[in-house]
């Protein structure tokens, strides 16, 4: 698979090791984050990805930035963009399962690092169960 990853200065450590963790798995990663602990504005980071999400450039995007709210919000901006914001492996694969996300919005300040690998984890393995749950995000956009 191809991800597109992008961060604020809040989620740089988190990024590395995300990155590492999938290229490890034998991903390729297409990085618009920061890489500076320096304060940033993390839509300049996060529309980037959502644009690789929502032409098909890659598979599936991450996102990360101090609680990320402001990362999922500028993403759910773009058309064909679900981005959901996740605190816990439950919620991604519900995310997933249920919403068929295609942009896992992680808040670097509320998770250790071990965890964000874990949810990474369940949202590459989890698949979305079509049935009526496409109907749901067919009603979706207002477009």
């Amino acid at each position: 698979m191809t991800f597109s990853i992008g961060n604020d200065h809040a989620g740089v450590e988190y990024k590395e090791a995300i990155i590492a963790y999938l290229k490890q798995q034998g991903h390729s990663v297409m990085n618009h984050g920061t890489d500076s602990i320096d304060s940033v504005d993390y839509p300049d980071f996060i529309h980037p990805v959502a644009e690789d999400v929502s032409s098909a450039k890659v598979d599936l995007g991450i996102i990360i930035c101090g609680s990320g709210n402001g990362a999922a919000m500028t993403a759910n901006k773009h058309q064909k963009i679900r981005a959901a914001l996740c605190w816990t492996k439950e919620i991604v694969a519900l995310a997933r399962e249920h919403n068929n996300t295609n942009i896992l919005s992680l808040p670097a300040r509320y998770l250790s690092i071990p965890q964000a690998i874990a949810m990474v984890e369940t949202f590459i393995t989890t698949d979305f169960e079509g049935g009526r749950h496409q109907g749901r995000i067919d009603k979706m956009p207002c477009i």
